[in-house]
């Protein structure tokens, strides 16, 4: 029997959470699984990504096959690391790359609009140090 380590998707709808299951290839998808290793929650801030490593490492040193998506969690859990014995790098996402279309568009119109405050400042600093140099000249001719 081929087994896989897969996704189940439980949860209300538009609210996913998932479990990480050991499964027969067979099965549908949120079908039959022969046991629960973990969780995976993507709507919390940051993901929440609860993984038995034991039992995980025990499915994938009998054959059992990860999807991509476990495979990542696996990453993220620690569990690959300890069934190959490489050490991988950080897979923690970045939360930059989580933010939507328009939080990116705020943020940007955000640093414009600073980048014109500052850059007004700046003219507003410099006309004033203009208007003194003048005065201040003509107060030392004055003073002849």
């Amino acid at each position: 029997m081929a087994v896989k380590l897969r996704l189940v998707r439980v949860g209300k709808k538009k609210q996913p959470t998932y479990r990480v299951v050991a499964a027969d290839a067979r099965a549908p998808r949120n079908g039959r699984f022969i046991e629960i290793l973990g969780t995976y929650e993507p709507r919390q801030e940051p993901s929440v990504v609860k993984i038995d490593n034991d039992r995980a490492v025990h499915w994938l040193k009998v054959g059992a096959q990860p999807t991509e998506r476990v495979a990542k969690l696996l990453k993220i859990s620690g569990a690959w690391e300890l069934h190959t014995g490489e050490a991988t790098e950080a897979v923690v996402p970045a939360a930059s790359a989580k933010k939507s279309a328009k939080q990116l568009a705020r943020e940007a119109e955000a640093a414009e609009a600073t980048a014109e405050k500052a850059s007004a400042v700046e003219e507003s600093t410099e006309e004033a140090a203009a208007e003194e140099a003048p005065a201040a000249d003509e107060t030392e001719e004055a003073s002849e």
